[in-house]
């Protein structure tokens, strides 16, 4: 069987789920305040973030294509009827691109690497891809709206952005964070376990105590939710790298488990077997 390319792969995963037809159809769309015209909105997917100006909307990420109706009412709601303009996609899963045809924004930004890939993808909708690319940082100033884009070394994926807002004191992370779960990290296309823990530990060394966090998955938080979900990672990295020097096979340290402080993180996709499971593929600390 071909190996199925990430946003295929992420796309089946959420089709597979039960009442296929009806699976969008209760979902509503809600935002909540961030800072002047800067919202966080919610819905099925990834967390998304919406910033209005005097003449169109910035959107952050664009969940599925069936959501897009549900999401431009919302967008006109927040903006007095004002477009869609550009639309910024932190990396290439499905949850967080797959409305992007169907949101028709003038302009589609992300990292080069999420171009590439999707472009390998024939299953993606051509309409769909970014527009414009980057490689490093890319600063905006949308009318006065002043947005950065950073691209961080391979984490979640090889082509993770965050979103800074510098002048509202809020980051948009994209899928480096997890809000109080355990996170995916895409192995099979460019993530690294290591990789992931230091990039959050690189964005909390660059907020403070009142900025807000908007995770890729989950609740609105800040430094100190990001700090657990850091502390988290280590620590259970740490037990499994401690199972190893102990001589337990890979068997023996998933049926182990990682005790009862971390069972709260366990949730339906990334269960506590499957994370010890990307733990053990951590790559070798070089010396």
């Amino acid at each position: 069987m071909p190996r199925l390319q990430p946003y295929t792969l992420i796309l089946l995963l959420v089709m597979s789920l039960p009442a296929l037809a009806n699976r969008f159809a209760n979902v509503e769309i809600n935002a909540t305040p961030l800072a002047d015209n800067l919202y966080m909105l919610t819905g099925s997917g990834g967390n998304m973030a919406a910033l209005v100006n005097d003449n169109e909307v910035i959107l952050i990420d664009a969940q599925f294509a069936e959501l897009a109706d549900k999401i431009n009412a919302k967008l006109v709601e927040l903006s007095d009827g004002k477009a869609l303009g550009t639309l910024i996609n932190t990396h290439l899963h499905a949850d967080h691109v797959n409305g992007n045809s169907a949101l028709k924004p003038k302009r589609i930004i992300a990292h080069a690497n999420v171009l590439k890939r999707l472009s390998e993808d024939e299953t993606f909708p051509r309409a769909g891809l970014p527009t414009e690319t980057f490689k490093t940082q890319l600063s905006l100033n949308l009318n006065g709206q002043k947005i950065r884009l950073e691209y961080l070394p391979p984490s979640h994926t090889d082509g993770d952005i965050v979103v800074w807002f510098d002048d509202k004191n809020v980051v948009h992370m994209g899928d480096m964070m997890f809000e109080g779960r355990f996170p995916f990290i895409d192995l099979n296309n460019g993530g690294s376990v290591r990789g992931y823990i230091a990039n959050v530990a690189y964005v909390l060394d660059n907020i403070d105590d009142n900025t807000k966090v908007v995770p890729g998955h989950g609740e609105l938080t800040d430094k100190a939710g990001l700090q657990r979900f850091h502390q988290m990672m280590v620590k259970t990295l740490e037990i499994v790298e401690q199972q190893q020097a102990k001589g337990l096979t890979n068997e023996q340290i998933v049926e182990a488990g990682l005790g009862d402080e971390w069972q709260n993180w366990h949730w339906n996709f990334i269960t506590e077997q499957r994370w010890i499971n990307t733990l053990l593929q951590a790559e070798p600390i070089t010396r």
